[in-house]
């Protein structure tokens, strides 16, 4: 196992800023206050109704008008998902103290060629792919969207980003499912200490909500049937039906503590562990043991260098799903034994809705503010906590905690699994 030692000798990757868009609300700031009081996002949903899926609620980030917000045309030249990545990437640049007065998008004072982005989605423009295939099927090729393609292609919320902000380092689009935005936190750390650039933007975005997806995702029995929406996410509840899905984006700054401070930034938090694992098992279901999230929990203590009692808080992935809650829990107690008593847990989709290739990022935002704050959120719509799941869940209201540590943790379908270990700046 790494040491302490070992980990310090290497540079400290820093977050210095953070930008969020979530049904939890506008804003990072936003979105924590509505975590913190178990605000449900969730809502019956009218394009569902309107498409006669079986079910009809989602989580939606609060409406906005692109064209006001992202200059006008950007409604018709770009899909949703790359809406809520150039939203989240302005807040990001922001609160780092990257950006002038003349532009709020375009990054100063570094050096642009020497920044990049790593951004996770999981399905990409699947607004565009529900509107243009329509139009192919009844109105023949010729009226097709010219810019279907760029539209749709998962990289271009990554690429418009950069075009935006001016970012012209490594740039890269990861999809391991539900567990992309936590990939691409590690990724870009992985570029950090390589060397391959001196700051990354990094994160995951996501908005898949369409009758086609939502459908599929009720035919496989996955989604909540709960007919009231606010309480139809309740990770951890013994009558836990399915997740609710839901949109949003996270964009983390993650530069070094040298060039921080030469920047004279102030960081948040350091990345210090990451762990990545493949469960090798089955194409949506976890094993039953959590094994897959077990290896990617422990790469990421090993890589830390922190001996494991440290963590005092984990953000779950906590879907709200009977198999992936109990495998989770099961997980938790293989790593930390006895120590798992004293892990305060959490799942923010009992707020949020399940992300999707979002939820990596916008949950280890949360996971941040927690450490920062000493406190950690309830899981909303918690009532009746499983009895099989043997985790300490904050229930009701959010408790105050000493952290020294904490881990957040994903899991995507393929048997893709990421955790990130945050310790104090």
């Amino acid at each position: 196992m790494a040491t302490a030692g070992a980990a310090s000798a290497r540079p400290e990757i820093v977050v210095t800023g953070f930008g969020v868009i979530s049904p939890a609300g506008r804003g990072y700031e936003a979105s924590w206050q509505n975590v913190l009081a178990a605000r449900s996002g969730a809502a019956t949903d009218p394009l569902l109704v309107d498409e006669g899926t079986s079910v009809t609620i989602s989580c939606r980030v609060p409406a906005f008008d692109p064209d006001e917000e992202l200059g006008r045309g950007s409604a018709r030249r770009l899909d949703r998902f790359t809406h809520l990545a150039l939203l989240a990437a302005r807040e990001a640049v922001a609160h780092a103290g990257l950006t002038g007065d003349d532009d709020e998008f375009t990054i100063v004072g570094t050096d642009p060629d020497r920044v990049g982005i790593a951004l996770g989605s999981g399905i990409g423009g699947a607004e565009t792919w529900a509107e243009e295939y329509p139009r192919y099927i009844g109105k023949g090729p010729g009226r097709v969207s010219p810019m279907f393609i760029p539209k749709m292609l998962s990289n271009t919320g990554a690429g418009t980003v950069a075009i935006r902000t001016g970012a012209r380092g490594p740039n890269m689009t990861v999809n391991t499912a539900c567990a992309a935005g936590a990939s691409a936190m590690h990724m870009a750390r992985d570029w950090l200490l390589a060397g391959s650039a001196d700051m990354v933007l990094a994160g995951g975005v996501e908005a898949g909500i369409t009758g086609l997806s939502v459908a599929t995702f009720a035919q496989m029995g996955a989604l909540s049937r709960n007919p009231d929406p606010e309480t139809a996410s309740r990770p951890f509840d013994v009558d836990r039906d399915g997740f609710v899905i839901g949109e949003g984006g996270a964009i983390a700054v993650l530069e070094t503590r040298e060039h921080a401070e030469a920047r004279g930034a102030t960081p948040l938090a350091v990345l210090a562990g990451v762990g990545a694992s493949a469960d090798a098992f089955h194409a949506t279901a976890p094993p039953e043991d959590g094994g897959g999230a077990v290896l990617a929990i422990r790469r990421a203590i090993e890589d830390a260098g922190i001996d494991p009692e440290q963590i005092g808080h984990l953000n779950a992935h906590g879907t709200s799903t009977p198999l992936n809650d109990a495998a989770e829990s099961k997980a938790l107690r293989s790593v930390f034994g006895d120590h798992t008593d004293r892990i305060v847990v959490t799942s923010t989709k009992g707020v949020t809705g399940h992300l999707l290739g979002a939820a990596g990022a916008v949950e280890a935002a949360f996971a941040v503010q927690a450490l920062r704050e000493g406190v950690v959120p309830p899981t909303a719509n918690l009532v009746n906590q499983d009895p099989d799941i043997d985790l300490d869940v904050v229930q009701q209201q959010p408790r105050e905690v000493d952290l020294d540590a904490v881990l957040s943790t994903s899991m995507g379908f393929g048997g893709q699994n990421a955790a990130l270990i945050f310790t104090p700046a």
